[in-house]
């Protein structure tokens, strides 16, 4: 379950393919750690990675069993954000629904604030 007073929220659909994710690599205390880095053509960009660890200043968010990780230093770029999980004929990624983000680029994976 996800509180609402979370500064990141996790769907329930993106909570599901991290629980997939997790399976399918046989480790059940690994984590979905999502990151802002400098790159990407507009500026920053997400970096997602399955981790085994967290850090002390991490944000904790739990959502039906799969877990995710925001560090310290990200928190301030993606408050009132949604990762979700997305399926179209193009692929399947995760998608940050970014409300501080005032240009991305054409796939989604880089921002601007």
């Amino acid at each position: 379950m996800t509180n609402d007073n979370t500064p990141v929220t996790l769907s329930e659909n993106a909570a599901k393919r991290i629980n997939t994710l997790v399976e399918s690599q046989g480790n059940k205390n690994l984590k979905f750690r999502i990151t802002i880095n400098g790159g990407g053509c507009s500026g920053f960009q997400y970096d997602f990675a399955l981790v085994e660890e967290s850090k002390e200043d991490d944000l904790v968010v739990e959502r039906n069993g799969a877990t995710m990780l925001v560090d310290g230093l990200s928190i301030m770029y993606l408050m009132g954000s949604e990762v979700d999980f997305t399926e179209e004929l193009a692929g399947s990624m995760f998608v940050v629904k970014n409300p501080n983000a005032t240009a991305s680029c054409g796939c989604g994976s880089s921002f601007a604030v």
